[in-house]
């Protein structure tokens, strides 16, 4: 095909369409999502991910890293990497560098397990951190036959005010961390029942200080971190990740929507970049939730770029959501991890290479991870 004729395919579909975000110029509306792959060792990304992210990227196209943990105590599953140390900066460099060179615009995740967690996971074996002392109970432990001692989560350390204030601040320099890195950003992983939604959730929180009770103050953890970390690279490099219908690992919240609405009108007032909500819909390696919950009332409070995520495998209903305006971007995982070459498979209306679920979590730095074909394959 003519690069003419794909332009103008580009141009009659919504989703392959320019779009502007604070100061970075996108040329279509296609993201990769934040996806663990477990193929990071001693918290330190590897030199195969250069491979797996470049063969995923394209000139102004927008890529969000996997989850990398800020702290010695972030972590909850096996083989993922940090953004705490020096040597974490200097494995993610040529990474960054990598994709930098190809034209992609790269954000990285930070992120913080909390009590998804296990003790094996934790420095000294001490037990994982929490807005509560409340295990979770009711959702499998997906690291246990990949290196943990026991494979159950371990009864958690609820964090006093101070801990929390020094939490805050290991977001920060991880931020930090990252933008010496070279990444052009970072998205806060608030979602999936990790740390920071393991405050905001009143299933989970039940603390009676200053982060509990209200809506309000299950949310000043999560806007004391943006806060924190747009005062120390710009607001225009912060993203969030929400997902206030799930109840993945045990973590729900009586009314999903007033979460979701709260969250998006104090981001909006902070002018992150953008703000990424999982869909009701959300899809993970167990179950896939459904609820007649809709985002509307969070694509209306927030002002700025708007993603969304959540079993998106279809180039149409993709389409759609832009064209109705639902959404500003829309992020892909599977479909994205089994087709590096998505943008043009979706311009082109191109069959899609089926994903194997088996090889998502091994530690093969081929298999499952840089070996899917690309259309010309």
């Amino acid at each position: 095909m003519e690069k003419e004729e794909e332009t103008t395919l580009m141009e009659t579909l919504p989703l392959l369409t320019p779009y502007t975000m604070k100061s970075f110029v996108l040329s279509h509306r296609v993201v990769l999502a934040p996806l663990s792959r477990l193929r990071s060792y001693n918290f330190k990304a590897q030199p195969h991910a250069i491979l797996y992210y470049t063969q995923r990227t394209t000139k102004g196209g927008l890529l969000i890293s996997e989850a990398s943990g800020i702290s010695d105590t972030a972590q909850g599953l096996p083989n993922t990497p940090g953004i705490w140390k020096k040597e974490h900066v200097e494995a993610w460099r040529p990474i960054v560098d990598a994709v930098h060179e190809k034209g992609g615009i790269f954000f990285c995740q930070l992120w913080h397990s909390g009590r998804v967690s296990n003790t094996s996971f934790q420095p000294y074996g001490r037990p994982p951190i929490s807005s509560t002392d409340k295990p979770i109970l009711n959702q499998r432990f997906i690291g246990g036959s990949e290196g943990a001692a026991d494979p159950q989560y371990s009864p958690p350390h609820r964090l006093t005010v101070d801990e929390i204030h020094d939490v805050i601040n290991d977001f920060r320099l991880a931020a930090k961390n990252a933008i010496e890195a070279g990444f052009d950003g970072v998205e806060i992983h608030g979602a999936n029942g990790y740390l920071i939604d393991q405050f905001m959730k009143d299933q989970v929180n039940d603390r009676t200080d200053l982060y509990g009770g209200s809506v309000g103050n299950r949310c000043r953890f999560p806007i004391e971190i943006v806060q924190a970390v747009s005062d120390e690279i710009g607001c225009e490099r912060v993203g969030m990740r929400l997902s206030p219908f799930a109840n993945y690992n045990d973590s729900g919240d009586s009314d999903p929507n007033s979460l979701g609405v709260f969250m998006a009108e104090s981001l909006s007032q902070l002018g992150v970049g953008y703000l990424h909500v999982i869909e009701p819909r959300m899809v993970t390696q167990f179950e896939r939730v459904e609820t007649r919950d809709s985002l509307v009332s969070m694509r209306k409070a927030f002002k700025g770029t708007f993603i969304v995520a959540g079993g998106y495998d279809d180039r149409d209903e993709a389409n759609r959501v832009i064209e109705n305006g639902e959404a500003d971007l829309v992020a892909f995982g599977r479909a994205f991890l089994a087709n590096p070459d998505l943008p043009r498979r979706f311009m082109l209306k191109a069959p899609l290479n089926k994903y194997d679920r088996s090889t998502f979590y091994t530690d093969d730095p081929v298999v499952g991870y840089t070996d899917y074909p690309f259309l010309e394959d």
